[in-house]
């Protein structure tokens, strides 16, 4: 999605899922930003640094910018509901589709619908069971 992610993810034992998700967003936030900086064909850089350097100045935990916002959605699938599971992962791979970036949830090029629907995506997946 242009704006925003989704993703199902699970941790590992010994591992915090909240840990995991604030170290993916402060990773992220850093190469998206600098890969924004570097950029100097992006008609946008400087309009986009100035949002993200203004969100950081309104967010005392964050030293210069702020790209992800604060608050995330998580909903626990697994194991105690696996239709709840199966109903949010098809709203995942349904999401580009109700947005209108793509006929079929597999023509979306960053979705594990294409895996679902036996193509590779870009990443490694695990099926949900």
């Amino acid at each position: 999605m242009s704006n925003h992610v989704h993703f199902i993810a699970a941790a590992q034992e010994g591992f915090v899922l909240q840990d995991i998700v604030r170290d993916m967003k402060k990773f992220t936030s850093k190469k998206i930003v600098a890969a924004i900086a570097e950029n100097t064909q992006e008609s946008r850089r400087e309009w986009m640094l100035s949002m993200f350097s203004n969100a950081g100045k309104q967010n005392s935990n964050n030293e210069h910018f702020q790209f992800w916002q604060q608050d995330n959605q998580p909903k626990e699938l697994l194991p105690y509901n696996a239709a709840f599971g199966k109903q949010k992962l098809e709203y995942i791979h349904n999401n580009p589709v109700a947005a209108g970036l793509v006929d079929k949830p597999e023509d979306y090029l960053y979705s594990s619908a294409r895996d679902y629907a036996g193509l590779k995506g870009l990443l490694d997946i695990e099926f949900l069971t």
